[in-house]
């Protein structure tokens, strides 16, 4: 099975499997990690599931949409490869991709 390799905010690395068709939210937050928010339940509704994207894999993802960059711009810990979680499909394609969770706002 594709793995996902997470990193929680004090720097543990953790590989995760993850099953094609389920968003990259759904994978950390059903792995039981509570540092992830994701309060609109994916909904793009909020940005409390904000990781950072290794950029080795930044081609690889859909672009981001207006909202969700709009999302974004509302956090203070924005860098370049912010991204919303919960916009994130993960694919066969996606094995091996690394995020770590975004500081809190």
């Amino acid at each position: 099975m594709p793995k996902l390799l997470l990193t929680d905010r004090a720097g543990g690395e953790t590989p995760l499997e993850a099953p094609a068709g389920r968003s990259v939210m759904e994978i950390i937050r059903d792995a039981g990690f509570d540092e992830l928010l994701a309060l609109c339940g994916g909904c793009l509704s909020c940005a409390t599931c904000h990781v950072y994207v290794d950029e080795a894999f930044a081609d690889l993802l859909p672009k981001m949409s207006e909202d969700e960059n709009d999302l974004l711009d509302s956090s203070d810990r924005r860098q370049p490869n912010s991204r919303l979680s919960c916009q994130i499909p993960f694919t066969d394609e996606l094995d091996g991709l690394k995020v770590r969770i975004a500081p809190e706002d």
